[in-house]
This record gives C-alpha cells, structure tokens and sequence, in this order.
C-alpha cells in the first residue's frame, strides 16, 4: 500500500445541494469522497462513454456492477481516495432564476396577485464554497503502480476547476496496528470493511452517503507518525501531529460485504 497525501485548492466556486431549505441550496464544508473519485479516475480506470441512453442514464451508479460507471473500477485497481477535510474555507451566496417547469412555479405578469414586484418569483440562492478553500485528503495505491494524477479537477454541479498538489508519504512513516483508536479525518462509513468498528462519531449529512467526522474505531489502521511524519509535515504545515486511518477501506465494502 502506497499512501499520498493530497491538497486540493478550490480556483471556481463548488456548488452542489446538500441541503435544500425553500429557495437557498446549501453546499456542505466537506468533499464526499465518491465525488473526488470520479473526479480523479473517469475516463482512465472509470468507463467514461460518450452518451448515456435507456431510463437508467440519469440515475446513479456508485456501487451497481451491472452499471458501467461504478466505483468498483477502482476496487479491482487497487486504488481509493478518502473524503475531503476542508483546512480553510469561506462561502459565497449567489441568486439564480429557476427554469419554468411544471413542477415549479410560474411566472405571473405584472398586476396580477403575487407579482407586485419587478422581479421573478421563480429564484433561488446557491451558498456555494468560494474560491481560495483548501482542503486536505488521502490517497492509496497499489505497491510499486505507476499511476498518473491529474495536476487539475474539475467538482460540483458547475464542474469546478480545483488545483491538486500530491506528496507521497514515506514509508517509514506508517505504521500497522490494532485497538481501539481514534481518526481525526473524514470517513465514509459505508466504504469500512465489517472488521472495523465504528463505535462514537459525529454525522455529515450529505449526500449520496452520510460521511463521519472525529470517529472512535476498533479495528486495525495505519499509524502516521515519527521523524519521517514529521519531516513530511515541514513541508504541509497542516497534517496533524499524529494521524491513524483505517485499513482495509475500498467502495462500499459494508455495503458488498453484507449483500454477499
């Protein structure tokens, strides 16, 4: 297992609707990690077709093997990206006129009752993550693979452009052990294997998936730490002094594991 630790800079405003609450859509602070996978591997271990037709061409496909764009590409390659921990962050809150649908409501013409004012009432706000956020993840690969990272992404429903810095964490600086221990970095719960525990833990409600923050585990994981660690940490002043992640994690490994 090779580890990478991962720095991402937000060069557009993020927008996707984790909470929708009457006209203004809510980005959460945190990137799922299912959406920075896609971001990272569609179109070289994610089949990336040209167009999609049938009814299931707009419904998602994260964990169904009979779906062509699924996240088990990257099981079998070995590889796996955590969620994003935001380092720093600032919003910006943005008004937009909803397209006329059925669904949604209608404009009226002036005079009429409800519309005295000299704007649409068809309108939301998108609180969207601005520019300059930094954010901090992880990556594992395979042993000795030689993988090519993409120095840009692109995130969210506006497809926004996000500047990757990847540093490979040394060998030395990683220890195996096992108990009970506590991992300060994002989670998603659904990607733990049965053989960790997950026993306290604060929820991010987001979807596709609920992530986890600041969760106490029992279980096996990997121990960063020590003079390489902290040589490494001279460089991105914002590790943490000591960091354990879980081992064993790949998509949806609970999930699997429990249909199987």
């Amino acid at each position: 297992m090779t580890l990478y630790a991962c720095h991402l800079t937000l060069h557009d405003n993020i927008f996707f609707a984790t909470r929708e609450m009457g006209i203004l859509y809510e980005t959460e602070k945190y990137l799922h990690n299912w959406a920075i996978s896609y971001a990272f591997f569609k179109g070289s271990y994610i089949p990336h077709p040209y167009g999609l037709q049938g009814d299931t061409a707009q419904k998602p496909d994260y964990l169904d093997p009979s779906r062509e764009q699924n996240l088990l590409h990257l099981n079998e390659a070995g590889l796996y990206v955590f969620p994003a921990k935001p380092l720093s962050w600032s919003y910006q809150i943005n008004t937009f006129k909803a397209a006329q649908t059925t669904y949604y409501g209608k404009s009226k013409q002036f005079g009429v009752k409800g519309a005295d004012r000299n704007y649409p009432i068809n309108y939301g706000r998108a609180k969207e993550l601005a520019v300059g956020s930094h954010y901090q993840t992880f990556l594992m690969t395979p042993d000795n693979s030689e993988i090519q990272f993409p120095r840009w992404i692109r995130l969210g429903k506006w497809a926004a452009k996000v500047m990757v810095h990847l540093q490979l964490i040394p060998e030395a600086a990683i220890q195996k052990k096992s108990g009970k221990y506590v991992c300060d970095h994002p989670l998603n719960p659904l990607d733990l294997p049965l053989e960790q525990d997950l026993e306290l833990y604060n929820r991010i409600v987001m979807p596709p998936s609920s992530l986890v923050s600041q969760a106490q585990l029992n279980g096996e994981y990997w121990q960063l730490r020590g003079d390489e660690w902290n040589a490494l940490r001279q460089q991105l002043p914002n590790l943490p002094k000591t960091l354990c992640l879980p081992v064993g994690v790949s998509y949806g490994a609970k999930t699997l594991t429990a249909v199987s």
